[in-house]
């Protein structure tokens, strides 16, 4: 394993280790310009901005070790890019932060660990008032709250949100109740056990969403098998886990339900990571395999490769305006990579290079269309260089841009991106 993915996993273990018992406090929001100059043929404002869920190390008595959770928001006003942050206390990293429309209107909605909660933002006096809506302590090692999506999983119209956490396997559906709160659903547990990623989706049509999940042995700095699997879950039909992706001595940490070939049916697709020697050389690429509704568990079909131990984002979206999806991964150290599906079911995806001056451990992307033109732009966070950064198609080609550089050389893990409205942006 090279030093500098060791440098990243070690800090990310450490995460895991260490906790704050002081209360839940927002820090100060500090709004300013981003780095790149404003651009002439932008709106002076979006509707839209970006939230990063994020770890931090500080330096105490020497030593970096784990800072509050903290998010911060990306946006556009007066022609320009600005930044703002909040930090949460009582934990040591947000692995997700979005938006969360209930029946009290919209709020932000952040999974966090050691200590692990799910919490709901409230804008209050130009802040956000957090109200922990779950906390538990797993027993094991670690508990963190570590993924989670948002659907009507029980057809009763309400948003429910299914929850993945480490480190004893278990997953849970929060419902809503009619007098405010969650119920507390929980669907799996197995002790030692991390559930990295939630997708949810419609692959045999039949108009019940299932929940899919990526349990897996815990996390290895040896390099040596890992093993995992994807399962998946109807919680409007009790919930019994099925396995549909049997990933034998491989894993993986990163799904994406989606339905990416137009055809009106979803698909699953699955980010198995690679394999290392006993020298580190790489001897299995990173696969990305589809699973249809009727594939069988150990028979998923391989789209693409990437030359890389890691890849743990893979979103969707229309990057050139075309009317069609395409898929982008990012992986570790290869860059960023564009994926179009071929002309026929059967026909091989064609795999384009973005960007190999890209990279982080995580490498957190997303597609959005923030600046309304119908077109989704990629932004993604390059935590190698410490910006954030956006590809837009210019008619032609995709064109990088720098929308933000962080000021301090501090080290910080971007977990995930998200579209966030304006309003829950604090401090603007």
């Amino acid at each position: 394993m090279s030093r500098s993915l060791v440098s990243w996993v070690s800090l990310a273990l450490l995460l895991g280790a260490c906790g704050s018992e002081e209360s839940s406090k927002p820090a100060p929001p500090a709004a300013r310009s981003a780095a790149s100059p404003s651009d002439p043929a932008e709106p002076d404002a979006y509707d839209t901005g970006i939230v990063l869920s994020l770890a931090q190390f500080v330096n105490q008595e020497g030593k970096s070790v784990p800072g509050p959770a903290r998010l911060e928001f990306l946006y556009r006003e007066g022609g320009q890019w600005k930044t703002t942050a909040i930090e949460d206390e009582e934990s040591n990293v947000f692995h997700k932060a979005m938006l969360y429309e209930g029946s009290a209107g919209p709020l932000l909605l952040t999974l966090s660990g050691t200590a692990a909660h799910v919490k709901t933002w409230t804008p209050e006096g130009g802040t956000l008032r957090p109200n922990s809506e779950w906390t538990q302590d797993f027993g094991g090692k670690w508990s963190r709250m570590r993924d989670a999506e948002v659907a009507d999983l029980y057809g009763d119209g309400k948003a429910s949100i299914a929850v993945a956490t480490h480190d004893q396997g278990i997953v849970v559906v929060l419902r809503p109740q009619p007098g405010g709160g969650f119920e507390v659903i929980q669907i799996d547990e197995k002790p030692n056990t991390f559930v990295h990623e939630i997708e949810i989706g419609d692959l045999d049509g039949d108009g019940t969403l299932e929940v899919y999940a990526t349990p897996s042995e815990p996390n290895r700095l040896d390099g040596k098998p890992q093993t995992g699997e994807v399962v998946r879950y109807v919680p409007k039909h009790g919930g019994q886990r099925t396995v549909v992706a049997d990933l034998g001595l491989r894993h993986a940490k990163e799904i994406l339900v989606d339905d990416v070939d137009g055809d009106g049916r979803d698909e699953l697709y699955v980010v198995v990571e690679g394999q290392v020697g006993e020298n580190q050389e790489l001897l299995e690429p990173v696969e990305i395999r589809r699973y249809d509704a009727d594939t069988p568990a150990d028979q998923g079909v391989v789209i693409a490769t990437l030359d890389d131990r890691l890849c743990r984002f893979l979103t969707a979206g229309d990057i050139d305006g075309d009317g069609k999806k395409e898929l982008v991964a990012a992986g570790y150290r290869s860059g960023i990579w564009l994926l179009r599906p071929g002309p026929t079911p059967e026909a091989p995806w064609q795999k384009q290079l973005i960007d190999a001056d890209s990279g982080g451990f995580e490498h957190a992307s997303l597609f959005a269309d923030l600046d309304g033109d119908g077109t989704d732009e990629l932004y993604v966070a390059s935590d190698k260089h410490k910006e954030l950064r956006r590809y837009a198609w210019d008619g032609t080609k995709l064109v990088r841009s720098t929308l933000y550089v962080r000021p301090d050389d501090r080290p910080i893990f971007t977990w995930n991106l998200m579209p966030v409205p304006v309003e829950l942006i604090p401090g603007r």
